[in-house]
Protein backbone atom coordinates (compact mmCIF):
# COMPACT_ATOMS: atom_id res chain seq x y z
CA UNK A 1 0.00 0.00 0.00
CA UNK A 2 2.95 2.12 0.52
CA UNK A 3 4.49 2.07 -2.54
CA UNK A 4 1.11 2.43 -4.32
CA UNK A 5 0.56 5.55 -2.56
CA UNK A 6 3.91 6.64 -3.27
CA UNK A 7 3.76 5.92 -6.97
CA UNK A 8 -0.22 7.39 -6.93
CA UNK A 9 0.57 11.07 -7.82
CA UNK A 10 2.91 10.74 -10.46
CA UNK A 11 0.84 7.93 -12.27
CA UNK A 12 -2.05 10.21 -12.03
CA UNK A 13 0.47 13.34 -13.36
CA UNK A 14 1.60 10.57 -16.02
CA UNK A 15 -2.03 10.09 -17.11
CA UNK A 16 -3.06 13.77 -17.18
CA UNK A 17 0.19 14.28 -18.99
CA UNK A 18 -0.74 11.47 -21.46
CA UNK A 19 -4.05 12.96 -22.21
CA UNK A 20 -2.80 16.53 -22.65
CA UNK A 21 -0.56 15.26 -24.80
CA UNK A 22 -3.05 13.38 -27.27
CA UNK A 23 -5.71 16.14 -26.80
CA UNK A 24 -2.83 18.41 -28.75
CA UNK A 25 -1.39 16.35 -31.20
CA UNK A 26 -5.09 15.30 -32.12
CA UNK A 27 -6.55 19.17 -32.24
CA UNK A 28 -3.09 19.89 -33.89
CA UNK A 29 -3.24 17.16 -36.62
CA UNK A 30 -6.99 17.41 -37.52
CA UNK A 31 -6.89 20.90 -38.21
CA UNK A 32 -3.85 20.12 -40.42
CA UNK A 33 -5.40 17.43 -41.82
CA UNK A 34 -8.82 19.66 -42.21
CA UNK A 35 -6.48 22.24 -44.20
CA UNK A 36 -5.04 20.15 -46.71
CA UNK A 37 -8.32 18.46 -47.11
CA UNK A 38 -9.81 21.80 -48.14
CA UNK A 39 -7.42 22.80 -50.34
CA UNK A 40 -7.24 19.33 -52.00
CA UNK A 41 -10.99 19.62 -52.58
CA UNK A 42 -11.37 23.18 -53.85
CA UNK A 43 -11.95 25.31 -51.27
CA UNK A 44 -15.34 27.41 -51.22
CA UNK A 45 -17.03 30.73 -50.18
CA UNK A 46 -14.63 33.86 -49.59
CA UNK A 47 -11.21 34.27 -50.47
CA UNK A 48 -10.11 35.03 -47.12
CA UNK A 49 -10.84 31.23 -46.51
CA UNK A 50 -8.52 29.97 -48.57
CA UNK A 51 -5.67 32.26 -46.99
CA UNK A 52 -6.91 30.54 -43.67
CA UNK A 53 -6.66 26.84 -44.93
CA UNK A 54 -2.77 27.97 -46.80
CA UNK A 55 -1.45 29.26 -43.54
CA UNK A 56 -3.06 26.47 -41.58
CA UNK A 57 -1.25 24.03 -43.45
CA UNK A 58 2.10 25.75 -43.73
CA UNK A 59 2.27 27.03 -39.88
CA UNK A 60 0.42 23.82 -38.19
CA UNK A 61 3.72 22.04 -38.13
CA UNK A 62 4.78 25.39 -35.89
CA UNK A 63 2.51 25.02 -33.01
CA UNK A 64 2.98 20.98 -32.76
CA UNK A 65 7.23 21.76 -32.61
CA UNK A 66 6.14 23.78 -29.70
CA UNK A 67 4.08 21.19 -28.43
CA UNK A 68 6.53 18.49 -28.52
CA UNK A 69 9.23 20.46 -26.44
CA UNK A 70 7.06 21.93 -23.87
CA UNK A 71 5.76 18.84 -23.66
CA UNK A 72 9.62 17.34 -23.17
CA UNK A 73 9.82 20.02 -20.14
CA UNK A 74 6.93 18.88 -18.59
CA UNK A 75 7.39 15.41 -18.70
CA UNK A 76 10.86 15.64 -17.40
CA UNK A 77 9.70 17.97 -14.46
CA UNK A 78 7.39 15.09 -13.71
CA UNK A 79 9.78 12.42 -13.85
CA UNK A 80 12.36 14.40 -11.66
CA UNK A 81 9.70 15.25 -9.09
CA UNK A 82 8.04 12.35 -8.80
CA UNK A 83 10.30 9.51 -9.16
CA UNK A 84 13.66 11.29 -8.71
CA UNK A 85 14.68 10.86 -12.31
CA UNK A 86 17.02 13.35 -13.62
CA UNK A 87 17.26 13.88 -17.11
CA UNK A 88 19.16 16.41 -18.70
CA UNK A 89 17.41 18.28 -22.00
CA UNK A 90 18.93 17.31 -25.21
CA UNK A 91 21.60 20.08 -26.46
CA UNK A 92 18.49 20.24 -29.85
CA UNK A 93 17.56 22.65 -31.71
CA UNK A 94 13.60 23.34 -31.82
CA UNK A 95 13.65 22.32 -35.57
CA UNK A 96 11.67 19.31 -37.24
CA UNK A 97 15.42 18.19 -38.69
CA UNK A 98 16.81 17.68 -35.35
CA UNK A 99 16.81 14.31 -34.32
CA UNK A 100 16.14 14.56 -31.21
CA UNK A 101 12.61 16.06 -31.74
CA UNK A 102 11.68 12.88 -33.00
CA UNK A 103 13.21 11.07 -30.25
CA UNK A 104 10.58 13.09 -28.32
CA UNK A 105 7.66 13.31 -30.48
CA UNK A 106 7.80 9.17 -29.84
CA UNK A 107 7.86 9.28 -26.32
CA UNK A 108 4.97 11.54 -26.53
CA UNK A 109 3.16 9.71 -28.76
CA UNK A 110 3.87 6.24 -26.80
CA UNK A 111 2.44 7.99 -23.50
CA UNK A 112 -0.68 9.25 -25.28
CA UNK A 113 -1.61 5.66 -25.61
CA UNK A 114 -2.33 6.18 -21.60
CA UNK A 115 -0.44 2.77 -21.25
CA UNK A 116 2.95 3.65 -20.74
CA UNK A 117 2.66 5.95 -17.68
CA UNK A 118 1.11 3.16 -15.67
CA UNK A 119 4.76 1.00 -16.21
CA UNK A 120 6.95 3.08 -14.01
CA UNK A 121 10.19 1.39 -15.21
CA UNK A 122 9.33 1.23 -18.61
CA UNK A 123 8.35 5.01 -18.58
CA UNK A 124 11.60 5.80 -16.99
CA UNK A 125 13.60 3.77 -19.39
CA UNK A 126 11.63 5.21 -22.35
CA UNK A 127 12.07 8.69 -21.12
CA UNK A 128 15.70 8.27 -20.26
CA UNK A 129 16.36 7.33 -24.04
CA UNK A 130 14.26 9.63 -25.72
CA UNK A 131 13.96 12.71 -23.78
CA UNK A 132 17.37 12.91 -23.09
CA UNK A 133 20.31 13.84 -24.82
CA UNK A 134 21.65 10.69 -27.00
CA UNK A 135 25.00 9.13 -26.85
CA UNK A 136 26.76 11.30 -28.48
CA UNK A 137 25.06 14.65 -27.37
CA UNK A 138 25.89 13.53 -24.03
CA UNK A 139 29.15 12.98 -25.45
CA UNK A 140 29.71 16.69 -26.81
CA UNK A 141 28.16 18.06 -23.59
CA UNK A 142 30.99 16.46 -21.57
CA UNK A 143 33.38 17.82 -23.91
CA UNK A 144 31.62 21.16 -24.02
CA UNK A 145 32.07 21.02 -19.65
CA UNK A 146 35.55 19.96 -19.66
CA UNK A 147 36.56 22.82 -22.58
CA UNK A 148 34.98 24.93 -20.03
CA UNK A 149 36.39 23.75 -16.67
CA UNK A 150 39.56 23.60 -18.50
CA UNK A 151 39.67 27.46 -19.76
CA UNK A 152 38.33 28.44 -16.48
CA UNK A 153 41.56 26.55 -14.70
CA UNK A 154 43.66 28.03 -17.36
CA UNK A 155 42.17 31.99 -16.44
CA UNK A 156 42.68 31.44 -12.75
CA UNK A 157 45.80 29.70 -12.52
CA UNK A 158 47.26 33.02 -15.00
CA UNK A 159 45.07 35.12 -12.76
CA UNK A 160 46.54 33.65 -9.48
CA UNK A 161 50.30 34.22 -11.14
CA UNK A 162 49.39 37.89 -11.50
CA UNK A 163 48.67 38.34 -8.01
CA UNK A 164 52.20 36.29 -6.73
CA UNK A 165 53.96 38.54 -9.36
CA UNK A 166 51.85 41.72 -7.67
CA UNK A 167 52.69 40.66 -4.39
CA UNK A 168 56.22 39.84 -4.69
CA UNK A 169 56.98 42.95 -6.82
CA UNK A 170 54.90 45.23 -4.03
CA UNK A 171 56.13 43.37 -1.26
CA UNK A 172 59.00 41.23 -1.06
CA UNK A 173 60.88 43.03 -3.50
CA UNK A 174 60.51 46.46 -2.21
CA UNK A 175 61.43 45.21 1.26
CA UNK A 176 64.91 43.62 -0.02
CA UNK A 177 65.49 46.52 -2.40
CA UNK A 178 65.46 48.82 0.82
CA UNK A 179 67.66 46.39 2.94
CA UNK A 180 70.15 46.09 0.06
CA UNK A 181 69.99 49.83 -0.18
CA UNK A 182 70.46 50.24 3.81
CA UNK A 183 73.63 47.46 3.69
CA UNK A 184 75.20 49.42 0.78
CA UNK A 185 74.92 52.72 2.94
CA UNK A 186 76.74 50.89 5.78
CA UNK A 187 79.36 49.28 3.72
CA UNK A 188 80.17 52.66 2.47
CA UNK A 189 79.76 54.54 5.88
CA UNK A 190 81.32 52.05 7.82
CA UNK A 191 84.83 52.01 6.70
CA UNK A 192 86.29 52.42 9.84
CA UNK A 193 84.79 49.26 11.17
CA UNK A 194 86.49 46.68 12.53
CA UNK A 195 87.22 43.87 10.17
CA UNK A 196 84.80 41.09 11.19
CA UNK A 197 82.12 43.59 11.23
CA UNK A 198 82.81 45.50 7.71
CA UNK A 199 83.19 41.93 6.18
CA UNK A 200 80.16 40.68 7.40
CA UNK A 201 78.44 44.03 6.28
CA UNK A 202 79.82 43.21 3.02
CA UNK A 203 78.94 39.86 2.88
CA UNK A 204 75.29 40.72 3.61
CA UNK A 205 75.05 43.40 1.18
CA UNK A 206 76.03 41.31 -1.33
CA UNK A 207 73.75 38.54 -0.69
CA UNK A 208 71.13 40.69 -0.75
CA UNK A 209 71.87 42.36 -4.03
CA UNK A 210 72.35 38.69 -5.50
CA UNK A 211 68.67 37.63 -4.02
CA UNK A 212 67.24 40.82 -5.47
CA UNK A 213 68.40 39.91 -8.45
CA UNK A 214 67.54 36.47 -8.48
CA UNK A 215 63.96 37.36 -7.02
CA UNK A 216 63.53 40.03 -10.41
CA UNK A 217 64.05 36.99 -12.53
CA UNK A 218 61.80 34.65 -10.93
CA UNK A 219 59.13 37.58 -11.28
CA UNK A 220 59.36 38.28 -14.60
CA UNK A 221 59.59 34.75 -15.12
CA UNK A 222 55.71 34.37 -13.42
CA UNK A 223 53.91 37.10 -15.55
CA UNK A 224 56.26 40.37 -16.04
CA UNK A 225 53.52 43.74 -15.65
CA UNK A 226 55.26 45.13 -18.93
CA UNK A 227 53.14 42.25 -20.79
CA UNK A 228 49.76 43.60 -19.74
CA UNK A 229 50.81 47.52 -20.30
CA UNK A 230 52.52 47.01 -23.42
CA UNK A 231 52.05 43.51 -25.23
CA UNK A 232 54.20 40.93 -26.45
CA UNK A 233 56.77 43.14 -28.42
CA UNK A 234 57.51 45.15 -25.05
CA UNK A 235 57.62 41.79 -22.61
CA UNK A 236 59.74 40.09 -25.50
CA UNK A 237 62.22 42.71 -25.83
CA UNK A 238 63.26 42.08 -22.14
CA UNK A 239 63.63 38.95 -22.56
CA UNK A 240 66.04 39.46 -26.03
CA UNK A 241 68.32 42.11 -23.96
CA UNK A 242 69.19 40.04 -20.96
CA UNK A 243 69.81 36.56 -23.42
CA UNK A 244 73.58 35.95 -23.10
CA UNK A 245 72.90 35.32 -26.62
CA UNK A 246 72.86 36.83 -29.99
CA UNK A 247 68.92 37.17 -30.58
CA UNK A 248 66.87 38.46 -33.38
CA UNK A 249 63.19 38.77 -32.59
CA UNK A 250 60.80 39.95 -34.77
CA UNK A 251 57.31 40.23 -33.74
CA UNK A 252 54.02 40.88 -36.05
CA UNK A 253 50.75 40.93 -33.80
CA UNK A 254 48.74 43.68 -34.95
CA UNK A 255 45.53 42.65 -32.73
CA UNK A 256 46.55 41.83 -29.34
CA UNK A 257 45.32 38.43 -28.49
CA UNK A 258 43.65 37.03 -24.95
CA UNK A 259 45.90 37.89 -21.91
CA UNK A 260 46.03 34.22 -20.74
CA UNK A 261 47.61 32.93 -24.55
CA UNK A 262 50.22 36.24 -24.40
CA UNK A 263 51.17 34.84 -21.04
CA UNK A 264 52.10 31.71 -23.15
CA UNK A 265 53.70 32.73 -25.60
CA UNK A 266 55.80 34.95 -23.27
CA UNK A 267 56.57 31.77 -21.40
CA UNK A 268 57.28 29.26 -24.30
CA UNK A 269 60.21 32.30 -25.82
CA UNK A 270 61.28 32.90 -22.15
CA UNK A 271 61.56 28.54 -22.01
CA UNK A 272 62.66 28.36 -25.39
CA UNK A 273 65.71 30.65 -24.90
CA UNK A 274 66.62 28.81 -21.66
CA UNK A 275 66.75 25.73 -23.04
CA UNK A 276 68.86 26.81 -25.66
CA UNK A 277 71.04 28.62 -23.69
CA UNK A 278 71.63 25.30 -21.50
CA UNK A 279 71.59 22.56 -23.80
CA UNK A 280 71.99 23.75 -27.64
CA UNK A 281 75.76 25.11 -27.70
CA UNK A 282 74.41 27.73 -30.52
CA UNK A 283 75.71 30.79 -31.52
CA UNK A 284 72.70 32.95 -32.24
CA UNK A 285 68.95 32.53 -31.89
CA UNK A 286 65.87 33.49 -33.92
CA UNK A 287 62.73 34.34 -32.26
CA UNK A 288 59.16 35.09 -34.56
CA UNK A 289 55.92 35.83 -33.29
CA UNK A 290 53.43 36.84 -35.68
CA UNK A 291 49.38 36.28 -35.73
CA UNK A 292 47.86 35.01 -39.13
CA UNK A 293 43.70 35.56 -38.18
CA UNK A 294 42.65 33.81 -35.30
CA UNK A 295 46.08 31.99 -34.71
CA UNK A 296 49.16 33.08 -32.95
CA UNK A 297 52.19 31.37 -34.42
CA UNK A 298 55.65 31.32 -31.70
CA UNK A 299 58.75 30.26 -33.39
CA UNK A 300 62.14 30.28 -31.64
CA UNK A 301 64.92 28.52 -34.03
CA UNK A 302 68.85 28.41 -33.20
CA UNK A 303 71.72 27.10 -34.70
CA UNK A 304 72.93 24.55 -32.05
CA UNK A 305 73.88 20.89 -32.07
CA UNK A 306 70.61 19.98 -32.47
CA UNK A 307 69.14 16.15 -31.26
CA UNK A 308 66.08 17.71 -28.84
CA UNK A 309 63.33 15.82 -28.38
CA UNK A 310 60.24 15.60 -26.68
CA UNK A 311 60.23 13.56 -22.78
CA UNK A 312 58.05 11.02 -22.41
CA UNK A 313 55.19 11.32 -19.66
CA UNK A 314 56.98 8.44 -18.40
CA UNK A 315 59.84 9.90 -17.56
CA UNK A 316 61.10 11.73 -14.43
CA UNK A 317 60.73 15.73 -14.44
CA UNK A 318 64.29 16.22 -14.93
CA UNK A 319 64.99 14.09 -18.03
CA UNK A 320 65.96 15.72 -21.23
CA UNK A 321 63.28 16.88 -22.69
CA UNK A 322 61.38 17.94 -19.61
CA UNK A 323 61.50 21.54 -20.65
CA UNK A 324 60.15 21.01 -24.32
CA UNK A 325 57.54 18.63 -22.76
CA UNK A 326 56.22 21.45 -20.71
CA UNK A 327 55.84 23.53 -23.21
CA UNK A 328 53.90 21.23 -24.97
CA UNK A 329 52.12 20.63 -21.93
CA UNK A 330 50.62 25.13 -21.98
CA UNK A 331 49.96 24.69 -25.26
CA UNK A 332 47.41 22.03 -25.12
CA UNK A 333 45.68 23.50 -22.17
CA UNK A 334 44.52 26.16 -24.29
CA UNK A 335 44.12 23.76 -27.93
CA UNK A 336 47.42 24.89 -29.02
CA UNK A 337 50.16 22.74 -30.25
CA UNK A 338 53.66 21.96 -30.34
CA UNK A 339 56.21 21.22 -33.15
CA UNK A 340 60.13 20.24 -32.74
CA UNK A 341 62.33 20.03 -35.77
CA UNK A 342 65.33 19.14 -33.90
CA UNK A 343 67.89 16.88 -36.47
CA UNK A 344 71.35 15.93 -34.85
CA UNK A 345 73.58 19.04 -36.19
CA UNK A 346 70.83 21.31 -35.88
CA UNK A 347 69.20 23.28 -36.55
CA UNK A 348 66.49 23.48 -33.89
CA UNK A 349 63.14 24.67 -34.50
CA UNK A 350 60.34 24.77 -31.77
CA UNK A 351 56.99 26.26 -32.92
CA UNK A 352 53.31 26.86 -30.77
CA UNK A 353 50.41 27.51 -32.42
CA UNK A 354 48.01 28.88 -30.12
CA UNK A 355 44.45 30.25 -30.54
CA UNK A 356 44.44 33.70 -30.02
CA UNK A 357 41.05 33.55 -28.02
Amino acid sequence: MKTIRRLLPGLVFGLLLGALTAASFGFTVLLWIAAVWSLVTGPTGHWVLSVIYVATAVAAPLPLLWCVHGLSTLQRDRLGRMSGVLIEPPPTKRSWRAVGTWRQLAYHLATATLVLPVLPRTDEAMARRLLGPSQAEALALRVESLARSRADVVAATDAERRRIERDLHDGTQQRLLSLAMNLGMARAALVDAPDPARTAIEQAHDEATLALTELREFVRGLHPAVLDDRGLDAALSGIVARSPLPVTLRVDVPARCAPSIEAIAYFVVSEGLANVVRHAEATKVEVVVERAGDRLRVAVTDDGRGGAVIASERLPAGSGGSGLRGLGQRAAAVDGTLTVTSPPGGPTSVVVELPCE
